[in-house]
C-alpha cells in the first residue's frame, strides 16, 4: 500500500529527475499546469486529493519511465 505522501513525492522527484517542476511535467504531459500543484494535494475540508491514474500514466509515457521504477 501506498501513502498519499509517498505518491505525491515521486511525483516531485519524477519531475525532478527529468528536469521539470512539477507545474512544467504537467504542461509536458499535456495535462493542466496545475495539476499537480502542492496547494491541490489537500482539499479545503482537510481530506488527501491523490493524482489520477490518468495523470500518472500520461506524465510516465512523457517521461519514458516504467511503473515498476515510479513505484520504487
Amino acid at each position: 500500500m501506498f501513502t498519499h505522501s509517498e505518491i505525491w513525492n515521486a511525483v516531485d522527484k519524477l519531475a525532478q529527475d527529468n528536469g521539470y517542476s512539477p507545474s512544467g511535467l504537467a504542461k509536458k504531459a499535456g495535462l493542466d499546469p496545475t495539476t499537480f500543484n502542492k496547494s491541490k494535494r489537500v482539499s479545503p475540508d482537510g481530506k488527501p486529493r491523490w493524482p489520477s491514474t490518468e495523470s500518472i500514466s500520461k506524465i510516465l509515457t512523457v517521461t519514458n519511465t516504467k511503473l515498476s521504477d515510479f513505484l520504487d
